[in-house]
C-alpha cells in the first residue's frame, strides 16, 4: 500500500468517524472521552499527562473530565498514577483501541432509538415496527466501523502528530515527483 493511499485511507476513515459523531449526536461525555483518549495517546509512550493538561488542551472543565476518565479506568482502557509527576496512560497501545471501545465504556452499544438502548423498556409496536430491524442494522454496522477506528488512526490523521508530518513530507515529496516528471 502507498503512502498516499495509507493516508487518505486514514483521513477517508476519520472523515467518516466525524460525520457518524455529529449525526448521531453523541453526547458530550462520549465526545470529550474520545478527545481526552486522543490527548492521553498523545503521550504514548512517553509517560503520564495530567488531568490539568487534557483538560486544557481540550477545553473540557477537569470536574467533568474526572468523571469520564474514571469510567475509563474502571473499564480498563487507562491507568491513573498518582503523586509528583502522575496522571493518566494508556493501558494498552494506542492501535489496540478503538473509538468503539471508549464509546461503550462511555455511553453502552449504539443504539439508533429509545428501544434499542440499553435497559429499554420496549416499545408497544416492536412486533409490527417496519423500522426497528432497520436502525438495529445501522448501528450494528456503525459499532462495526468504529471498531475499525484505533486511536493510532486518530493521531495519524492528526496535522500535529509525527507520523501525520512524515506522511505530508512524504507526500509532498512523491507531488513534486510526479510534478517533475510532467
Amino acid at each position: 500500500m502507498t503512502v498516499i493511499h495509507t493516508a487518505k485511507t486514514i483521513l477517508d476513515n476519520f472523515s467518516k468517524l466525524l460525520y457518524f459523531i455529529s449525526v448521531l449526536r453523541l453526547s458530550t461525555k462520549g465526545q470529550y472521552g474520545v478527545r481526552a483518549m486522543f490527548e492521553i495517546a498523545k503521550n504514548y509512550p512517553q509517560g503520564p499527562i495530567t488531568i490539568k493538561e487534557i483538560a486544557e488542551r481540550q477545553g473540557v472543565s477537569i470536574s467533568y473530565l474526572e468523571q469520564i476518565l474514571n469510567k475509563l479506568r474502571k473499564d480498563g482502557l487507562i491507568k491513573s498514577h498518582k503523586g509528583p509527576g502522575g496522571g493518566y496512560v494508556l493501558s494498552k497501545k494506542p492501535d489496540d483501541i478503538s473509538v468503539s471501545k471508549i464509546l461503550k465504556a462511555l455511553e453502552g452499544p449504539v443504539a439508533i432509538t429509545q428501544c434499542l438502548g440499553p435497559g429499554a423498556k420496549g416499545c408497544n409496536r416492536v412486533e409490527r415496527c417496519v423500522t426497528r430491524l432497520l436502525w438495529k442494522s445501522l448501528g450494528e454496522k456503525i459499532e462495526r466501523f468504529l471498531e475499525t477506528i484505533s486511536l493510532n488512526d486518530l493521531l495519524s490523521a492528526s496535522a500535529d502528530s509525527p507520523v501525520a508530518k512524515k506522511k505530508n513530507k512524504d507526500l509532498i515529496k512523491h507531488r513534486d515527483t510526479e510534478a517533475q516528471r510532467d
